[in-house]
């Protein structure tokens, strides 16, 4: 799960949520699953199918019971994102925003049908495709950025006049240098063992940007809680499940690797919306319907589908009504109870203020 929506999330104690009005109501999963009754059928065949897929116990006791979940959605129009992205997103900007431009992103939006931690996470999103998108680009003008650095730019000069992640530039001069990839990965593992000035400046990369960052460990442990969050919720509707943690730890004794570790494999026959759903997945931001992102998840979901069935993403900070992804249903987190993300958020910014 990439999130890395930590500007969004660090103020919610700070900013009220903002209600919507007239946005897009709908229960989404039925319309996006109309047409794929393969993945459905191996969703429900999972309870007699011989051998039992991956991680799935081939006798469950009490045998499997249907329970119906009701996950009324409130997702985001496509040409709101569109506006918004336009608004949240300036040339150079990958790093952590500061509460004044917080606010003017929050001006900016007002009266558009997405909250502020929306749009903060919806330009998380953009600037990733970003900077996927423009890597190649970036690297081959290598030996220009190291020329540039040289010469006395700095890291952040040069990430906004190329409009590329600190980071991704801070490797591409090391690249021109002729450093090979494994000896820029171990050497930003340990930034100690560089020169005074590169030290200097690949700190300096990696507190201005969310994107390309080294440490991405505060964003993968909301992530985390975020996934306690949702198995709280299934276990109290009755629903049993097998943790990712658990299906990782078997599959690894099994195969020597991880092969397919949904966050919930699913153990009785639930029906969100109507829909049967084999296994639940959780990501910590929001669900734009953008190349990349899309094409990522996508990839994923096809996994869990080959070997369970349909199956539904639930996204932390909802998602765009335009994107669709085959053989799973989108939600949003809105019957979560998300008092222990608040916490963790709140905690973090006592310890940055410290």
């Amino acid at each position: 799960m990439l999130s890395e929506q930590k500007d969004g999330d660090r103020r919610q104690g700070r900013r009220p949520r903002r209600r919507r009005s007239g946005g897009s109501n709908s229960t989404h999963g039925k319309k996006s699953v109309s047409d794929d009754k393969e993945s459905i059928q191996r969703a429900l065949d999972r309870f007699t199918v011989n051998p039992a897929p991956m991680g799935f116990p081939q006798d469950i006791e009490p045998a499997a019971k249907k329970i119906k979940v009701n996950w009324h959605v409130n997702s985001v129009p496509k040409s709101v994102q569109r506006k918004a992205g336009n608004m949240v997103c300036s040339p150079g900007e990958f790093g952590f925003l500061p509460q004044k431009r917080v606010d003017q992103i929050a001006k900016k939006i007002d009266g558009l049908n997405i909250t502020l931690e929306q749009a903060l996470s919806l330009r998380s999103a953009l600037n990733q495709e970003k900077s996927v998108y423009s890597h190649g680009r970036l690297m081959s003008r290598a030996n220009e950025l190291r020329r540039r650095y040289d010469s006395g730019e700095g890291v952040l000069t040069l990430s906004k006049r190329f409009d590329a992640p600190p980071v991704n530039v801070f490797r591409a001069i090391l690249t021109g240098r002729g450093w090979s990839k494994n000896k820029i990965k171990e050497t930003l593992k340990a930034p100690s063992k560089m020169n005074k000035r590169d030290q200097s400046e690949f700190e300096a990369a990696e507190a201005a940007d969310r994107v390309s960052s080294v440490n991405q460990s505060e964003t993968q442990t909301a992530a985390e809680v975020f996934e306690d969050i949702l198995c709280d919720y299934f276990e109290s509707a009755g629903v049993r499940f097998r943790r990712q943690e658990e299906l990782l730890a078997e599959q690894k004794k099994s195969e020597g690797r991880a092969i397919i570790t949904p966050d919930l494999l699913l153990l009785d026959d639930v029906r969100i919306n109507g829909v049967p759903c084999a296994w639940i997945d959780a990501k910590h931001f929001f669900g734009a319907d953008l190349r990349f992102p899309r094409k990522k998840t996508q990839k994923q979901v096809n996994r869990y589908v080959n070997e369970y069935g349909q199956g539904a993403i639930v996204y932390r900070h909802g998602f765009c009504d335009g994107l669709k992804l085959k053989g799973a249903i989108l939600l949003d987190s809105s019957p979560l109870d998300l008092t222990p993300l608040a916490n963790f958020h709140e905690k973090l910014r006592e310890n940055s203020e410290e």
